[in-house]
């Protein structure tokens, strides 16, 4: 079953190449969606949308919450969405 979350990634996620890792880790998973880096001067954070079957996305997670290595994941808040029709790819959005 296809499943989509919208997820926040908080910690010191932005300027380490986050957003990148986050695609890279989708596409090796074949998880659909976006990412981007929010507007938040107060926090640095890093949110989106990843589609994919649920023992896929959990272990996509898995990941997410480790981050590449210069990053450090504080907390990742996840939240259920209606899965989108006919996407192809995990894009990172500016």
């Amino acid at each position: 079953m296809t499943k989509r979350v919208f997820f926040v990634v908080h910690g010191s996620v932005q300027g380490v190449g986050f957003r990148y890792f986050t695609q890279k880790k989708a596409r090796e998973y074949g998880v659909t969606g976006w990412c981007r880096n929010t507007n938040d001067k107060k926090a640095s954070k890093v949110e989106g949308e990843a589609q994919g079957a649920d023992d896929v996305l959990s272990r996509f997670f898995k990941d997410v919450d480790e981050g590449p290595s210069h990053a450090r994941v504080v907390q990742v808040v996840k939240e259920d969405r209606d899965a989108v029709e006919g996407e192809a790819d995990f894009e990172v959005r500016r």
